[in-house]
């Protein structure tokens, strides 16, 4: 079964190229990616790796971070690659 997460996500440039993608929402949730258009796999990867943590530990993942688009909309921001 898929959901969707509405999770604030903070990119940090690295010096040495690609970035650092944090939440202040969710800890636990920390990864990098070299190249932005890989963005939406790499932060999956990790939700679903902080989501079995928090399985693990019995803690409860936080519901307001649980967008229920089926039900009403959902306002997101997006990074767009366009031609410039």
């Amino acid at each position: 079964m898929s959901t969707l997460f509405k999770i604030p996500l903070v990119l940090e440039p690295q010096k040495e190229g690609g970035w650092t993608v944090t939440s202040p929402v969710l800890p636990e949730l920390v990864t990098e990616v070299d190249d932005l258009k890989q963005l939406d796999e790499v932060v999956r990867d990790a939700v679903n790796a902080v989501m079995e943590l928090y399985e693990d530990t019995k803690k409860e993942f936080p519901p307001n971070l649980i967008a229920d688009g089926l039900k009403s909309p959902v306002w997101f921001e997006s990074l767009i690659f366009a031609e410039t």
